[in-house]
């Protein structure tokens, strides 16, 4: 049975997709099978045929995902918005939730590791009536939280992860990411005050520009809550 995961922020622009990519590949050189799924893309740029949905490529060639693009990312909207907001400026019809199910239960299906890349927080909308956070639970996905290590990331996960408790959610660990090149002090207190707010296991540091940790690899694939873990 596939470990079933989703990568998902406390906001935009925390990095998702670089954490995304650099644990595929890891887990695609640990030898697993690792299924890739960006529901629904915004911000796409038009290119002949349809619509480029970055991402989702850069995911796909990350981790060497077998199935094609279409399949992988069925939903692409040009204006960067929420997928809801995006679809009803686009004037094209919201994601299906059950057709994304279905895609995302074909792929867990030929896959050791399915890893589901959401768009900016956990409560943004697919459509109206179904977040990201009900994706989670439909397809019994453990969250992974990527935080930007900057000032005012503690309220934000904070937020995030009460959020997903009251969901009833499962959550494997946050990864602290550096976003800004320069150490700030919060950048350089963030990890040691976020393991006093909470018993969410803290999975590791990626440090700006550098390669992922294989000890952040072996925590996200290690099913064990363990709110001691080292930072790195």
């Amino acid at each position: 049975m596939a470990i079933r995961l989703l990568i998902t922020g406390t906001d935009t622009g925390v990095g998702k997709t670089m954490v995304g990519c650099a644990l595929g590949f890891a887990m695609k050189v640990r030898g697993l099978r690792v299924g890739i799924m960006k529901p629904a893309e915004t911000g796409c740029t038009p290119e002949a045929g349809g619509l480029r949905p970055a991402d989702a490529i850069a995911l796909k060639a990350s981790a060497s995902a077998p199935h094609p693009l279409e399949v992988i990312c069925p939903y692409r909207y040009v204006s960067p918005l929420a997928p809801a907001a995006a679809a009803e400026v686009d004037g094209i019809p919201p994601p299906d939730p059950a057709r994304i199910a279905s895609l995302c239960e074909g792929i867990a299906d030929e896959s050791d590791v399915l890893m589901v890349e959401g768009a900016g927080g956990i409560a943004v909308p697919l459509t109206w009536n179904f977040n990201y956070a009900d994706l989670a639970a439909a397809l019994d996905l453990e969250i992974i939280l990527v935080v930007a290590n900057r000032l005012g990331c503690l309220n934000a996960t904070m937020l995030s992860l009460e959020y997903a408790k009251g969901r009833h959610l499962s959550v494997r660990g946050y990864i602290l990411n550096d976003t800004e090149p320069d150490s700030s002090p919060a950048a350089r207190t963030n990890a040691a005050s976020l393991k006093r707010l909470t018993e969410v296991p803290a999975l590791g540091t990626v440090r700006y520009k550098e390669p992922l940790s294989l000890r952040i690899v072996s925590n996200v694939l290690d099913s064990r809550s363990a709110h001691d873990r080292e930072d790195f």
